[in-house]
């Protein structure tokens, strides 16, 4: 059996340049007008480049924001839940002429990310898109916060990216492309793959979740987010390196592989779920386990959202496919990890397992149960927490629910 097809159909389609049109475009790029970016859209640029969002070719029109905003398809039809989306102040906006090209700057050592063609430019109306993607329009949303805060004109245009900015310096052989993946996926004799999508190390409820899929897949693609979290989560270096250690200790060899990839979260919820399926289709994941409170933050979502919406969309949307499980814990009564799918006992026989939980645990140097976590994977977070400052452990204490 072969992996599943890039989502639109065709082929991944990398919008990273090589070689001599890298160093050609690199040259066009000094004398453009140039335009920081945030965040949020660094990610995007370097998915754009690695294949990841395939087949989108830049930034959406206003067409194709209200489209996915209000229907989740594109003006071609194309099935996308999350408008990825440039913006920009009035200013900068006025001084560019539609047909023109920019550069676009990464924020984090100004160097240029990509350049852009920009035949559109646009506003929106933020309380919309946050109502439809988020369903919530309150400013304290992480997701709300972004969008509300982001320039007043939208720049849309198709883009060629020159740089994946420190991704791969910083987290060499952890930062797979689509393309590597499918490689290694393949080279493993794998088609059937399930993602499990994390920002938190991994405790023994997520150790279940993955574990039910190995039962049904080849392996499981542990793919970590890399972007930029929210006051006190967890670094993405320490997260792997947690993760490493359990799954050497605890799972069959060569039924895991561990990356990573660069975007932010946008805590969209069940919405974040669908965006998830499409990438992870294009990393050739013909699975996407989905648990508890998927990409959620805070109450904003039902605990099984995220399992729904994916009842709602048109057959044959995604190729990849949702592998919804249960609410998770330990059972006392059982004797091991269960879901209320298969364990018949009480809530007095059960200790929920959450990230939140062994976030406190960790930052006050509390004992943590042996039902909650591998010793091993306790050791490289007690490392961690032991060189946090007070205030570091206070934003720990802080940080909301659990978003796998």
């Amino acid at each position: 059996m072969s992996l599943v097809n890039p989502h639109g159909g065709g082929g991944l389609r990398p919008l990273l340049l090589q070689g001599e049109a890298l160093a050609a475009e690199q040259r066009r790029a000094a004398s453009l007008p140039k335009l920081v970016v945030s965040s949020r859209e660094k990610g995007d640029i370097i998915m754009l480049g690695i294949g990841g969002f395939t087949p989108l070719e830049g930034f959406m029109t206003h067409a194709d924001w209200e489209g996915v905003c209000d229907g989740m398809k594109t003006a071609s039809g194309l099935f996308w839940p999350i408008p990825i989306t440039l913006s920009a102040d009035k200013a900068f906006a006025d001084g560019v002429r539609t047909g023109g090209d920019i550069a676009l700057v990464d924020p984090d050592d100004g160097s240029v990310l990509a350049t852009m063609k920009v035949t559109e430019k646009y506003a929106i109306d933020k309380a919309h898109e946050c109502a439809t993607v988020f369903k919530t329009a309150d400013i304290e949303h992480p997701g709300v916060k972004l969008v509300m805060g982001q320039g007043e004109v939208n720049l849309a245009g198709p883009i060629k990216v020159l740089s994946t900015g420190d991704f791969a310096t910083k987290y060499g052989e952890l930062f797979l492309t689509p393309a590597d993946t499918r490689a290694l996926f393949t080279s493993l004799g794998w088609s059937k793959i399930a993602a499990f999508q994390t920002r938190n190390p991994m405790h023994r409820s997520h150790e279940y979740l993955a574990k039910v899929a190995i039962e049904v897949c080849d392996g499981v693609l542990v793919h970590s987010l890399l972007g930029a979290l929210k006051p006190g989560d967890i670094p993405a270096e320490v997260r792997t390196k947690a993760i490493s250690v359990l799954a050497d200790k605890y799972f069959v060899k060569k039924t895991v592989v561990q990356a990573g990839y660069p975007l932010d979260m946008r805590y969209a919820g069940p919405r974040e779920a669908l965006l998830h399926a499409v990438f992870r289709q294009n990393y050739g994941c013909s699975h996407q386990i989905v648990g508890r409170d998927h990409a959620g933050v805070g109450s904003y979502y039902g605990p099984f959202d995220a399992h729904h919406i994916f009842d709602e969309i048109p057959k044959g949307a995604l190729e990849t496919q949702p592998l919804k499980i249960d609410w998770t814990f330990w059972c006392y009564t059982c004797g091991g990890m269960a879901s209320a799918r298969t364990c018949p006992h009480g809530d007095a026989d059960r200790l929920l397992v959450s990230g939140t939980k062994l976030r406190k645990w960790l930052s006050e140097g509390s004992e943590v149960p042996p039902e909650f976590s591998r010793p091993e994977v306790l050791e490289v977070l007690r490392g961690y927490y032991s060189g946090l400052d007070a205030s570091q452990k206070v934003e720990v204490k802080l940080a909301g629910h659990s978003a796998r």
